[in-house]
């Protein structure tokens, strides 16, 4: 019951602290977030020279710089990032995700998301996307992206940014894009 409780109580601070942080001023907010996605590439080139390939080759890619994640035996996870197509901002995506399992802990990372075809990065852009518990991502490591492959259409990268995590848990990452507003 106390895990529960403490489960309960991790999630709600996670999100109030993210809904505090949408309530400022959205210029600011997409200022922070392409400042923030920037980096988060640049990151991710370092930790595998290969991945510089994979952003010039991908038809797109989704880069969610900042996701927290924390569980008491409930788990869930909150991050918001940008989508591009052939390089080109075309709008903003959310990320959430909640897990059930064994697991304690919390931990922030980054996350890239490459879509080797025109109709993968669709059906991500088209409505709500979900990415199956099955579906696995590759954390960023010198030569990794060279064994890594796509797996219909998408191939999924992370890096840690901190934190530490105890999980043997089943859940899925769900997503909602949001195109940019034209002028």
């Amino acid at each position: 019951m106390k895990t529960c409780i403490a489960a309960v109580l991790v999630v709600s601070l996670m999100f109030a602290s993210t809904s505090a942080v949408r309530a400022a001023d959205k210029s600011e907010e997409a200022k922070k977030l392409d400042k923030d996605t920037r980096a988060a590439i640049e990151s991710f080139k370092k930790t595998d020279s290969e991945l510089s390939k994979t952003f010039d080759t991908a038809i797109g890619y989704a880069v969610f710089p900042d996701i927290v994640k924390g569980a008491a035996g409930i788990g869930a996870a909150d991050g918001d990032g940008e989508v591009f197509s052939k390089g080109k901002l075309i709008g903003t995506a959310r990320m959430t995700q909640v897990t059930l399992g064994l697991q304690l802990g919390g931990q922030e990372y980054a996350e890239v998301i490459f879509f080797e075809t025109k109709d993968a990065l669709d059906r991500f852009t088209g409505s709500e996307w979900a990415m199956s518990a099955q579906a696995s991502a590759v954390a960023a490591a010198e030569g990794a992206a060279a064994n890594a492959k796509y797996k219909q259409g998408v191939m999924v990268f992370t890096i840690s940014k901190g934190g530490l995590m105890f999980e043997a848990s089943v859940g899925g990452q769900k997503f909602k894009f949001t195109p940019l507003e034209k002028k």
